[in-house]
């Protein structure tokens, strides 16, 4: 049996299965350069696979056609459902839609008087001296205004015209839209207006209907509706990617990644959770794997072909309401997540007075120049250029047949021509080595800034973090980084290359369910909140009921179960929320709140009240997790591992640096800087004052040295 989990990015698509099944396992290890298999206890092995994401020439579907290698199906033969237990997978297809601006089309339905709310929004000025504002781009497509009201208080002012509202509707419908977005005025405390609505659109034949108390059951208008808005927006493209999936695996249970960091049954998987589907199953993969090798404070650094991410982690996954992603906005719990379009296929330009990194990237066709697809210069290209990646200890999988190795006569050629071409509009002579160092310290320094967003500028001391490197090129970049942030250890797990796919393995079934409270924090509303909670909770376990995968009690099944219940609070007259967890007692809660407060503003007001904004709950369902060997050493301390001498260029000259292979590498042995590590699925580059050390985890620690 198969468990497969699968992080489908913007360049390549990471797989990592578990099996029992040694005719696999066998079958896969005569093909060295192309799958990586570690063996686990219990008759196990794990296999490590990467292909690009999108091969039109080859295959339809990255994930599917990772699977079917795997068993080692050809031509159009079915894949056998006995044969896999389970797949858990990150998508970017919702992401990708949004960026390009590729959804469904839709109609917004929102109380008379505000049909322009949601383009109006909150008129944020992000770039406050421009003076040609451009705003961005609204999702739906058409707008009805339903003449409706509730107040504040729960009083209908104005009943739904429902003739009206169905002959709308239907005009609508005859137009091809079949999406709709259902937002009205204090319907996150009183929906009754917003069912009746939801109800008609049904009737009539809508085939996605997002209704806003459902998809984000809090307060403010704008918010509230722009959730939905890209829910109805998303859902359907995600519903079609879902069931293209779930009918090339039948009776195959299948559950996807959600933006919270949980995993969810592939039929409840919806738009509005899907954003940073991928991205957390890194954050997830990354923090489980630092617990494991004894780390509690992160930095987690992932640096894939089209983006980079990083989030900070100290004991507990950091959340966030607002979030804004290709200029739409939403108000859903996601993991706090920073992304910067730097990566190993950002598109590397020289402006005629200055170097440019991005943000544009070359995706996976066709790729940075080296990919054989006449693609422009890139990151990747930068480090081949510089000796940090080397076609032989690449995977071939490149050129029209998907079979060749990296082409590094084309990126010396490009560079030498970019280097004439600088010289002769600065008048300064630079090496193409010295180039293509200039391009990597400008995307190193962006990569940092992002990480001092969510550390430095939040009051957290990064230097005493270790720097959770993964991702298909972060450890090409990572001690370049920490150096860039003061940071003196980096933490390289064996699946770096892969850690997002294998977060999927990782984790847990996650319910979150949330509502708006809008009240002063006094040790009289405790009840009120208790009580709250409780309904959150009893929803939050319906969801695990409806889940095909429960067919029994978690209890029955042996799972542990966890529940986290916070409340958001903020100063009287202000906006600025912070989670805290419930306590019975309200002075320990604002003891809580007023800490982190004073570490994220540096103050507190003594002299204000506390109002809860909204409470959460969250059950946890813990999760069967891959078991990871120990390792033991078979050569005698003094002896090295075997190495092959190339040159690397790092800190503006030359170095022979010695490139050893990851598999030969056994407990205690240590490297010193400048090296080259090679994985199957990775480049790992040791830079000069740095060195490496192997744990019997098979885990990597580069750190600095003194």
């Amino acid at each position: 049996m198969l468990k497969v989990f699968a992080d489908r990015g913007g360049t390549f698509t990471d797989i990592v299965a578990v099996t029992n099944n040694q005719a696999i396992a066998d079958r896969l290890s005569t093909h060295p350069e192309r799958f990586l298999i570690v063996p686990l206890p219990n008759q196990q092995w794990v296999i490590v696979y990467k292909l690009l994401s999108e091969n039109p020439e080859q295959y339809q579907d990255a994930a599917i056609q990772g699977i079917r290698d795997i068993i080692g199906l050809s031509g159009n033969e079915p894949i056998p459902n006995e044969a896999i237990e389970v797949v858990k997978m990150g998508t970017t297809v919702a992401t990708n839609a949004l960026l390009e601006r590729k959804g469904d089309r839709l109609v917004l339905l929102i109380t008379k008087g505000f049909k322009d709310a949601l383009r109006i929004g909150y008129q944020n000025r992000p770039h406050i001296f421009a003076r040609h504002i451009i705003l961005p781009t609204m999702l739906y497509e058409q707008v009805i205004e339903v003449d409706e009201r509730y107040d504040a208080h729960g009083q209908e002012l104005t009943p739904v015209n429902i003739e009206q509202v169905k002959n709308d509707l239907q005009t609508i419908y005859n137009t091809g839209i079949r999406s709709c977005a259902i937002v009205f005025m204090h319907s996150d405390r009183y929906p009754h207006h917003e069912q009746q609505v939801a109800q008609l659109a049904l009737e009539i034949g809508f085939t996605q209907i997002s209704v806003s108390h459902q998809v984000s059951c809090l307060m403010k208008l704008v918010s509230r509706g722009d959730t939905t808005v890209v829910d109805a927006y998303l859902t359907p493209i995600l519903r079609r990617y879902v069931n293209s999936v779930s009918s090339q695996l039948p009776q195959v249970k299948l559950m996807f990644m959600k933006s919270d960091g949980g995993l969810t049954d592939a039929q409840q998987f919806q738009g509005k959770d899907s954003i940073l589907s991928g991205p957390a199953g890194g954050i997830v993969g990354a923090v489980q794997t630092s617990k494991r090798a004894g780390f509690e404070s992160i930095i987690t650094f992932d640096m894939g072909g089209t983006s980079t991410d990083v989030a900070h982690y100290k004991g507990e996954y950091e959340r966030q309401l607002n979030t804004e992603i290709a200029g739409a906005r939403m108000r859903v719990p996601v993991l706090a997540i920073n992304t910067i379009a730097a990566g190993g296929g950002s598109i590397l330009f020289f402006d005629g007075s200055s170097y440019r990194v991005g943000p544009e990237s070359a995706g996976s066709n066709p790729g940075p120049a080296s990919y054989r697809r006449g693609g422009a210069l890139a990151v990747t290209d930068a480090n081949v250029m510089l000796g940090k990646i080397h076609p032989q200890y690449f995977p071939s999988v490149f050129g029209l047949d998907g079979n060749l190795p990296l082409d590094k006569d084309i990126v010396i050629e490009k560079f030498t021509e970019l280097a004439q071409e600088i010289e002769a509009v600065t008048k300064n002579a630079r090496t193409p080595e010295q180039v293509a160092a200039g391009f990597i310290a400008i995307a190193v320094e962006n990569m940092a800034n992002a990480i001092k967003k969510i550390s430095l500028q939040r009051g957290y001391d990064v230097t005493q973090y270790v720097l959770c490197c993964f991702g298909g090129a972060g450890a090409q970049v990572a001690c370049l980084i920490a150096d860039t942030l003061g940071m003196k250890k980096i933490f390289l797990h064996p699946y770096a290359g892969v850690l997002s796919a294998y977060g999927m393995g990782l984790a847990d079934v996650r319910a979150i369910r949330e509502q708006g409270v809008e009240q002063p924090l006094t040790q009289a509303s405790i009840p009120q909140l208790q009580k709250l909670m409780k309904s959150l909770e009893v929803q939050a376990r319906e969801e695990f009921e409806t889940q095909s995968y429960t067919e029994e009690s978690a209890e029955v099944r042996g799972y542990e179960e966890e529940l986290v219940r916070k409340v958001n609070l903020k100063y009287e007259g202000t906006n600025s929320i912070l989670a805290v967890n419930f306590d019975l007692d309200v002075v320990r809660m604002r003891e809580e709140f007023e800490v982190e407060h004073k570490s994220r503003y540096g103050f507190i007001q003594l002299e204000k009240s506390l109002i809860v904004e909204s409470v959460s709950v969250e059950v946890i369902q813990k999760m069967d997790t891959p078991e990871e060997p120990l390792i033991t050493r078979k050569r005698p301390l003094h002896e090295i591992p075997t190495s092959v001498e190339i040159r690397m260029f790092s800190a503006d000259k030359w170095h022979d640096t010695p490139v050893y292979r990851r598999e030969d590498l056994q407990p205690e042995d240590s490297i010193s800087g400048p090296a080259i590590i090679v994985e199957k699925i990775s480049t790992i580059v040791v830079e000069p004052l740095w060195k490496a050390r192997l744990t019997e985890r098979n885990h990597l620690i580069l750190e600095r040295k003194d």
